[in-house]
């Protein structure tokens, strides 16, 4: 059962998924089957993967506060109606 990491195409979230058989993964944020699989940079480290990884987890962690302060700003919208 190989471990494979895939790129969604629908809500560009990057996730491992455990292969079995011909199970096809589906995305675990959106659920979409619309996926690329991508090179695996688990296994090998340069100054190159570093710096990689490094900026995907700022990308990330800049999403995601651009998304809670989307949500806090249609819960304060909400609250005010």
């Amino acid at each position: 059962m190989p471990l494979y990491e895939y790129d969604c195409r629908g809500c560009q979230t990057r996730f491992e998924a455990l292969v079995r058989g011909s199970v096809a993964p589906v995305c675990p944020s959106c659920g979409s089957a619309d996926l690329e699989r991508v090179l695996s940079s688990f296994g090998v480290s340069s100054d190159s993967t570093r710096k990689a990884n490094f900026q995907a987890g700022k990308k990330h962690q800049a999403k995601t506060l651009r998304d809670k302060a989307v949500a806090d700003r249609e819960a304060v919208e909400h609250h005010h109606h």
